[in-house]
């Protein structure tokens, strides 16, 4: 699905909004004899609106970005060494912590991974729970994502009912894991508990009236005359820019690029639900945030399908080679008790071989490829971040913008540091 400005409440671009400006570092604004001086200014690592610990090494002339260096690793914690060291099942929480946004569409991404090395089957049913959860932290994420970028160029109001939004969501993750923000509610072989009919119809119930909410907000931004003269023509990224650097996500697909995980490789049954890719046209920080704001509607329609299309049946995989034993059987029965000790302290013998494994998490592709030699971890563990992918492109994209036209190009591109510096 294409998003053209031409159409519905995204309208005509207005003809004062300003287009991007070649900048030859060579000539001053004032056009004077004198060159000046160029300053070196360090944009983080505490900067509010570099949203996580990201320093980015700016040569500036004036106003005029001359230079930018990007510098990440203030965050490292070793992730994938932890995977290769704790194994598959106690790896699941460390994942909460990479995308923190977004942590129950992590565990899923580990989790899909694990299963394709044990070759485990997943339940129907802890399908459509994964697809739900999975849509729900995109909503969040994207709420998150819209509010901060929104505030960090002056809307202040969209922010306040953006977090509303998520507060009800986090509700429902508190209701469903036990935990607001680090949930650790996938399994391999499915998830940790299954939905109660209650809780269903409330998310059902949230998701047929969200789209109102997102016009409304549509209504405060797409339109607004500042907003558009911030974010149009600003930090365009060419369709051929962002296919070399392996761009993924929404920042891919402003640049017009359709490529979106759930559609290109299916996972988890999603070629089951109707539901479109929006796409951009410019490249732009605007067309980024046509996109996400698209995205958003989509990913409640994708939600209300998969409760209706909820089937019955076990929420975990009959696997008791890989898989833990549900909870409630831990609880009352020694042999389960025994059972998830054994797996979980590593006696557990996975086949040999290797696995590339990918989902579509709201950042971008984000997946792993697994070495497997037997035993409970892998022997090689690499991780594909979306944010430290989409980070990359800031050393070419910056150069030439304006010092506080980086703020809305780095709200556009909506990264996590967690997951970055992993």
């Amino acid at each position: 699905m294409s998003v053209p400005p031409e159409s519905g409440p995204a309208a005509a671009r207005p003809s004062a909004a300003r287009e991007a400006v070649a900048w030859d570092p060579d000539i001053r604004l004032d056009q004077g004899d004198d060159l000046g001086e160029r300053m070196v200014l360090n944009m983080g690592p505490s900067h509010p609106s570099t949203h996580g610990v990201l320093r980015i090494v700016l040569e500036i002339d004036g106003e005029r970005v001359l230079k930018a260096t990007p510098d990440v690793g203030y965050l490292h914690r070793g992730m994938e060494k932890l995977g290769e060291t704790l194994g598959y099942h106690r790896f699941i929480p460390y994942t909460d912590r990479l995308d923190y946004l977004a942590p129950l569409s992590n565990n899923c991404a580990i989790a899909l991974a694990a299963e394709r090395v044990c070759g485990i089957d997943t339940p129907p049913r802890a399908q459509g729970l994964r697809v739900i959860c999975c849509e729900l932290a995109r909503m969040s994420a994207h709420l998150l994502g819209l509010g901060a970028y929104s505030m960090d160029v002056g809307a202040m109001t969209v922010f306040l009912y953006t977090f509303t939004e998520r507060e009800r969501l986090y509700n429902f993750f508190e209701f469903l894991t036990g935990a607001r923000f680090t949930t650790s509610f996938t399994r391999i072989g499915g998830v940790a508990r299954d939905a109660e009919d209650g809780w269903l119809r409330e998310v059902r119930e949230f998701c047929d009236g969200f789209h109102k909410k997102v016009d409304t907000w549509e209504n405060l931004l797409t339109r607004n005359r500042i907003w558009r003269i911030r974010n149009e023509g600003i930090g365009i990224i060419p369709r051929e820019m962002a296919l070399s650097y392996g761009l993924t996500g929404p920042v891919l697909r402003g640049s017009g690029v359709p490529y979106d995980v759930r559609k290109d490789r299916p996972y988890f049954g999603y070629e089951q639900y109707d539901f479109d890719v929006p796409v951009g046209q410019h490249g732009d920080a605007y067309d980024r945030y046509l996109v996400r704001l698209e995205e958003l509607r989509q990913s409640a329609r994708i939600v209300v399908q998969a409760i209706d299309r909820l089937p019955d049946g076990p929420h975990l995989a009959d696997e008791p080679k890989f898989v833990l034993p549900a909870k409630h059987d831990v609880l009352t029965g020694m042999e389960q008790l025994i059972h998830q000790f054994m797996l979980v302290t590593g006696e557990m013998d996975t086949p040999t071989g290797e696995i590339a494994s990918y989902i579509e998490n709201p950042k971008g592709e984000h997946g792993y490829y697994i070495r497997s030699e037997g035993g409970a971890a892998p022997w090689r563990l690499k991780m594909r971040a979306p944010s430290f992918v989409n980070l990359q492109v800031l050393k070419e994209l910056l150069p030439g913008v304006l010092v506080a036209d980086i703020v809305a190009i780095l709200g556009s591109i909506d990264f996590v540091m967690g997951e970055c510096d992993k």
